[in-house]
């Protein structure tokens, strides 16, 4: 999920230099979407993993 978000990030990147400011703006919005996605589930996990007791963080 966050190379998704790392490819959209790109892709507005280059849409904004071409000048496609509605493609760009769209793909920034999908990229903040996708990011905001990967950290929410990031932290769950992280969450989950600390409260189930295991020693090993692998």
């Amino acid at each position: 999920m966050l190379r998704a978000s790392i490819a959209f990030f790109i892709v507005a990147i280059i849409a904004a230099v071409f000048g496609f400011g509605g493609i760009a703006g769209s793909a920034a919005a999908i990229a903040k979407i996708l990011f905001a996605v990967f950290v929410v589930l990031f932290l769950i996990s992280v969450v989950l993993h600390l409260g189930s007791g295991s020693k090993k963080l692998t």
